[in-house]
């Protein structure tokens, strides 16, 4: 067992340090992975607004954005993102796994967090002390530990476990090696994952 440097957090400390701290000030990529996505607001220049505005600032500038999840995101957290053309136009790539089940945001590829919190609310989100889930994880700047995640979210996100799944058929999108078919499937609630891998509301303009 190798010892790492690391700071354990929980609480509040998470929304602070990940998504204020970190997340936010990204300057190349952000990849993210969770069970579950719901509409979540963070502080920014004293008010509270919703995390797709700060992605969508960061997508303005060139950051990379991938969001990876195991269900559909709540219809605030959709509405919200149909409201943002660049992260609709694949500013904010999205990749859905049912089997999906670790926590991670990695940030410009050097920073990572590990830990039970969601993208939601009141698991990273901006609830208060007595509304908030109790959560606890830890980041790190350790380099072995960081190219492990990458090289486990990569896995995941190019799908080469796909193929021999036994939750493929009921995947609403299997993630297949590039140039394999892949039969377009609805998802619940009218929406569903498009070719470009990206979250498409159903009849939606392709100019948007």
């Amino acid at each position: 067992m190798r010892p790492i440097q690391a700071e354990l957090l929980d609480g509040g400390a998470l929304y602070r340090e990940v998504v204020l701290g970190k997340l936010a000030h990204a300057r190349e990529s952000v990849w993210i992975a969770t069970a579950n996505v719901k509409a979540m607001y963070v502080e920014r220049s004293g008010r509270f607004v919703p995390l797709l505005e700060v992605l969508d600032g960061l997508a303005a500038r060139g950051v990379a954005l991938r969001l990876l999840h195991a269900e559909l995101p709540s219809r605030p957290f959709r509405e919200e993102f149909d409201r943002r053309a660049r992260l609709v136009k694949g500013g904010l790539e999205l990749k859905v796994c049912p089997r999906v089940h670790f926590k991670t945001v990695l940030v410009d590829g050097a920073w990572a967090y590990l830990g039970s919190a969601n993208l939601t609310g009141a698991g990273l989100g901006a609830k208060g002390e007595h509304a908030r889930n109790f959560e606890m994880g830890f980041v790190t700047e350790d380099f072995d530990v960081i190219d492990r995640v990458t090289a486990f979210y990569e896995s995941v996100w190019s799908g080469a476990s796909c193929r021999g799944c036994r939750l493929r058929e009921v995947c609403p999108d299997p993630i297949l090696p590039a140039g394999a078919a892949r039969a377009q499937k609805g998802a619940p609630g009218g929406v569903q994952l498009g070719k470009a891998r990206r979250l498409v509301r159903r009849g939606a303009k392709s100019s948007r």
